[in-house]
């Protein structure tokens, strides 16, 4: 259900506020942790290690590139634009083509450090690690990827004979360089499918055959390990004519966790929102947002309507919280402790219509988290359905100073006006 909600909230409700990150129905990981699981399904990747230390800089350097004289740095963090970024310590750039005796320098500038991209927000993303790469000689790039379509209800390869650049860009300038090749999940791709793409790609040197093969191992990857996304940018043609996938970026449905655990053991929640992080672990449904007026709602439709009808009245939300149909008393105080935590939050909004979910019990969840959580800010409370007589007698009950409403526009009008007071 939570991949669903993200699912939902990232194509709808984009007036009610800026996402702090991009929201998707995935999972994300580093671009050497994509580059080891292309490796394991026979997909040319170079040569390359990832690194957290200076210690294990120079191991690598020593170990891994005994012959390089020349190494390619690359600051790993969960968003794009790397190359183009900025660290808030002035070092330009989180991608860096080095002298084997300056990787140690540039490396031990980026450990640590905070790189600010165009994905990232102002805030930037901390880098644990650096992943160092061989520097191969590359005589063509390509853009290769797999995605779901939604139009043909199933992968699409999309490819390219110009890479290196936005998919966008490409889309722009060279409409008719880009191919789409739909693929029958139940019959998997064939090498009819493979050869399209490649003729798509049109390499200039690199083994047809082999070529072929590389793009079946592609989409063997994507099917086993429930990918959502594939994407490799540059798909890259070297010297020595083979294909590899100079640099990927690989998500994972969030709804194959049970089946994919090895996978899904490489998160890091460090590159993630603390709050999403604390709500997936009490399965609640949360996006962070940039406004001021917190919500928790009951219902992934209800909760956008009333970001929606915020929005309307001159407010803006500050997450997607979705406490679901059957929340625990539980679940209720750290949904609270999570809107609590986000010091933008000026005022919170709780619009409850009760049916599976009983508005006494959400009663008594706020009125527990009051009593574990400082409540410094105005809260305005909608509650109908079932029990509502129950709950609106527990609030009284508890002293609390709360706002009621006795509707959704009503409660969202009572709330913009608390955060202007």
């Amino acid at each position: 259900m939570r991949g669903l909600a993200k699912k939902l909230v990232s194509r709808s409700l984009s007036i009610s506020g800026k996402w702090q990150q991009q929201q998707l129905r995935r999972l994300n990981i580093h671009e050497y942790q994509g580059a080891e699981l292309m490796g394991k399904y026979g997909v040319n990747v170079p040569k390359g290690v990832a690194v957290s230390s200076l210690d294990d800089v120079k191991k690598a350097i020593d170990q891994v590139f005994p012959n390089e004289t020349e190494l390619v740095v690359k600051s790993q963090i969960l968003a794009g634009g790397r190359g183009l970024g900025t660290f808030k310590s002035g070092l330009k750039g989180g991608v860096h083509i080095v002298n084997r005796d300056q990787v140690q320098d540039i490396a031990g500038k980026m450990l640590g450090q905070v790189l600010v991209t165009k994905q990232t927000g102002s805030q930037g993303k901390v880098v644990s690690k650096v992943y160092l790469c061989e520097k191969l000689s590359l005589v063509n790039e390509m853009y290769f990827s797999i995605i779901l379509d939604r139009k043909s209800a199933g992968p699409l390869i999309i490819a390219c004979k110009k890479g290196g650049t936005s998919i966008e860009d490409l889309a722009e300038k060279f409409p008719d360089m880009i191919i789409k090749v739909p693929i029958d999940v139940f019959a998997g791709i064939t090498d009819e499918d493979a050869a399209k793409v490649v003729d798509g790609l049109a390499p200039k040197a690199a083994d047809r055959k082999d070529s072929i093969e590389q793009v079946k191992k592609l989409y063997e990857l994507f099917r086993k390990t429930d990918c959502t996304m594939l994407e490799i940018n540059p798909l890259a043609e070297t010297s020595t004519n083979q294909l590899v996938a100079a640099d990927a970026k690989l998500n994972f449905d969030d709804n194959a966790a049970f089946r994919q655990k090895e996978i899904f053991a490489l998160r890091d929640p460090t590159q993630e929102d603390p709050r999403e992080v604390a709500a997936a672990k009490v399965d609640l449904n949360y996006i962070g947002l940039d406004g001021e007026i917190g919500c928790m709602v009951n219902g992934a439709g209800l909760a956008m309507a009333t970001m929606d009808i915020i929005k309307l009245h001159g407010g803006t939300p500050a997450n997607f919280l979705d406490v679901g149909g059957n929340a625990s008393e539980h679940q209720v105080v750290e949904a609270f402790k999570i809107l609590t935590s986000d010091d933008k939050v000026k005022a919170i909004l709780v619009n409850i219509f009760g049916g599976i979910m009983k508005c006494d019990v959400i009663a008594s969840g706020i009125v527990n988290a009051a009593k574990e959580v400082s409540l410094k800010v105005p809260v305005v409370v909608r509650l109908e359905g079932t029990n509502v007589e129950q709950g609106k007698r527990i609030l009284k009950e508890s002293g609390m100073k709360l706002i009621t409403a006795d509707d959704l526009d009503d409660a969202a009008e009572k709330a913009v006006k608390a955060l202007a007071n």
